[in-house]
């Protein structure tokens, strides 16, 4: 699959979600679905393919398929109260393995309310996030060097959705590490501006991100592979 190098998102890509925000029907997406190809999914395919090709070249072990790593624009309203059928955002991730769910990512989101790019352990399953934490509590010597290291990046650690209490098993933690024993994401993340997102040079900013978070990604795939040994 040859696609065009990535250009940037143009005001037409922002302008097609708010419309779509306004218009939640299958009706208006077919008739505008040309808008979402040219516009989003078009340009967002680009950006997997030229990020992968400059983290290749950076050394940096994350890669996506332009066909398999995009989200739907679909949402999934089964067991949803909201029962609007599409995303009024396009996003994608490049994993270790091109594997979509495989823990250890680079996530671009790119929404008219506020874009950003992350990297890091999002909502992983709980035997991953339980081998993450027994890597942090064997090696607190190498997670110090990884906060430093995302500390001069200026990358804290995303607290939302933090437990209130140690995790059972953990409770003789130091204090400074029960705060991250608590986390459930270990993510840190950029905000990306609409003047960002309309530059060539996001591919740029996205492998700036998982330079600046390797230490964090390096840290959470050697406790998981050690613990699948």
């Amino acid at each position: 699959m040859t696609l065009p190098p990535f250009g940037g998102f143009r005001p037409e890509s922002i302008a097609f979600f708010r419309d779509l925000d306004s218009n939640q029907n299958k009706e208006w997406f077919a008739a505008n679905k040309a808008r979402y190809e040219q516009y989003v999914r078009g340009p967002l395919q680009s950006l997997v393919v030229d990020t992968s090709t400059q983290l290749k070249k950076h050394k940096l072990p994350l890669y996506g398929d332009p066909q398999r790593a995009l989200f739907r624009i679909n949402r999934d309203i089964r067991f949803s109260k909201d029962k609007r059928p599409y995303q009024t955002h396009a996003s994608a991730v490049l994993t270790r393995d091109g594997e979509k769910h495989s823990p250890g990512v680079l996530y671009v989101h790119i929404d008219p309310a506020g874009s950003f790019v992350a990297a890091g352990f999002y909502c992983p399953e709980p035997p991953t996030l339980l081998a993450l934490r027994q890597g942090l509590v064997a090696q607190q010597a190498g997670w110090g060097k990884v906060e430093r290291a995302l500390l001069k990046a200026d990358l804290p650690l995303a607290t939302d959705e933090a437990l209130v209490r140690v995790p059972r098993g953990f409770e003789g933690a130091s204090p400074k590490l029960a705060e991250v024993l608590k986390l459930k994401n270990w993510v840190v993340r950029r905000e990306l501006s609409a003047a960002d997102i309309s530059r060539p040079s996001l591919v740029d900013q996205l492998v700036a991100l998982a330079r600046d978070a390797k230490p964090l990604l390096n840290f959470g795939w050697e406790a998981l592979d050690f613990t699948g040994r």
